[in-house]
């Protein structure tokens, strides 16, 4: 069930570019698609489709990039029976036990353990393993995170801390836990 539909555009500011995603978030999946212009590291144009079973985990993620010089294509699934990845057909058992995809230098991707805990509404920390796609080459990588709850304002707005190994950014998050700034990487203007 549709509870909402959303339409974030972020300017970029590490790629110099723009995204533009057209969301429906239920109660306990979402589903997204989208279309990215950057212009670092390389100009490159990207489009996805994004897509989570319940309980906001993902179940596909399909993803096409064009750079000057090739096309790349992406489908990530995750089988929700044996909860086994595959990368364009083919098994990922160093994906098991991730429940998420991060798309690279995209603020979407960082909602559903958002949405999964309610770490938008309440403390809480938690670890993930992440299939990780690096753009614009699409290569997926098996990536460590933490996400942990900072506060909470009375306007439904919450910070949460993300972080990846020495990295960490402290995100501002809307009421339904969406992106609406990512320091130093994007910032939401619509």
């Amino acid at each position: 069930m549709i509870t909402s539909t959303t339409v974030p555009t972020w300017r970029n500011v590490e790629t110099a570019g723009l995204e533009t995603s057209w969301i429906d978030l239920g109660t306990t999946t979402l589903a997204a698609r989208g279309r990215v212009a950057a212009a670092k590291p390389i100009p490159y144009w990207l489009t996805y489709e994004f897509e989570t079973a319940e309980d906001f985990v993902t179940r596909r993620m399909h993803v096409t990039a064009n750079t000057p010089e090739a096309t790349h294509t992406l489908d990530l699934q995750r089988d929700e029976a044996t909860g086994a990845w595959s990368v364009n057909g083919a098994p990922r058992p160093d994906l098991d036990g991730a429940l998420d995809c991060d798309l690279g230098l995209s603020p979407l991707t960082n909602t559903p353990p958002v949405l999964r805990h309610a770490l938008h509404r309440a403390p809480g920390e938690h670890h993930f393993l992440m299939a990780w796609i690096r753009v614009p080459e699409l290569l997926v990588i098996p990536s460590r995170q933490t996400y942990t709850h900072l506060a909470t304002s009375n306007d439904g707005q919450a910070t949460v801390r993300y972080a990846s190994g020495d990295y960490h950014a402290d995100l501002l998050l809307d009421a339904d836990g969406l992106v609406v700034d990512y320091p130093g990487l994007a910032h939401r203007i619509v």
